[in-house]
């Protein structure tokens, strides 16, 4: 198994495990609070109902991907490139969406899922289904984005799948260690350092995104010349290239195969592809360092955060 592929994934499952982890507490903890521990089997079937969701999302891509491309043999070139691409965008989308909504969410997420547990069990028939219906929504809301991320790159899959294997059992300990063991962990300090993480593996997606898209470009070029759409030799809509370090620092070996999946390094960078990077951690990180600052309440403090 390549352990560097695994690493991007493992740390994104680790953090998303660990968001499903704290929700799984909070309703344990409150059913515990209002001694109605006899629902946590609810509980424990949501999380295996989220994964076994994930699983199965995962097993439905992979084999419609197979047979995308056992359909159009001729057309793998262009198709597998682009598919990387549609993925490789929804995974960006998703992945920035839910760091920026979770990170203003958490302030008020433990109140918020206690006050929707409190009012499931205002309801004896259907309480029961509404904390196994809350459970599994939180862990399979993480499980998807995992199964988009290891979709970014299909010649990785195997290795993609181990990391959020070990993702996972990280996560699972992180959450037993919290609430029965009572270890102490500083949530904040760890979610804001898995967010930076998180903002730079993002940022290497942008830049394989132009990647595929400009092989994908190249390719239907050379098939169909009147649809032709490269601007120069060296690349079609990717501009100059600024940086060729591959006989320095070769992104396929030690160490810098572990800074393309951590960081966002290439061997060979063009010009879009900076612009890209750059413009995603401007945006997005901008907004991911502000949201760790609210402004000030009425009253004058800053919001507390559960984390």
């Amino acid at each position: 198994m390549d352990f560097a592929a695994a690493l991007p994934t493992f740390f994104i499952t680790l953090r998303e495990g660990v968001e499903a982890a704290l929700v799984v507490g909070i309703v344990l903890a409150c059913l515990a609070k209002a001694n109605r521990q006899v629902l946590n089997p609810w509980a424990y079937a949501g999380v295996a109902a989220g994964l076994m969701g994930s699983v199965m999302l995962g097993i439905a891509l992979g084999l419609g991907l197979q047979q995308l491309q056992q359909g159009l043999p001729g057309l793998q070139t262009v198709v597998k490139p682009l598919l990387n691409v549609l993925f490789g965008a929804i995974a960006v989308i998703m992945l920035s969406w839910m760091l920026l909504w979770m990170t203003r969410q958490s302030r008020g997420l433990k109140d918020e899922i206690e006050g929707t547990v409190q009012s499931a069990l205002d309801d004896a028939q259907t309480a029961g289904w509404s904390v196994f219906s809350l459970v599994c929504i939180a862990v399979l809301r993480e499980g998807f984005e995992t199964v988009l991320f290891i979709f970014t790159n299909v010649d990785t899959s195997l290795a993609a799948g181990g990391g959020a294997i070990a993702g996972l059992l990280g996560a699972t300990l992180i959450g037993l260690a919290l609430f029965r063991w009572g270890v102490r962990i500083n949530l904040k300090r760890f979610f804001q350092v898995m967010g930076v993480l998180l903002l730079l593996i993002v940022g290497g997606l942008v830049i394989s995104i132009f990647k595929n898209l400009d092989a994908a470009l190249a390719v239907i070029g050379q098939l169909n010349p009147a649809a032709d759409l490269c601007f120069s030799q060296t690349s079609c809509i990717l501009g100059p290239l600024l940086w060729n370090g591959s006989g320095i620092l070769p992104d396929r070996q030690f160490p810098g195969i572990v800074l393309k999946v951590l960081l966002g390094y290439r061997d060979h960078l063009y010009l879009v592809q900076l612009m890209a990077y750059l413009g995603f951690l401007a945006v997005i990180g901008s907004t991911y360092f502000r949201s760790l600052n609210p402004p000030l309440s009425d009253s004058g403090k800053t919001a507390p955060s559960q984390f």
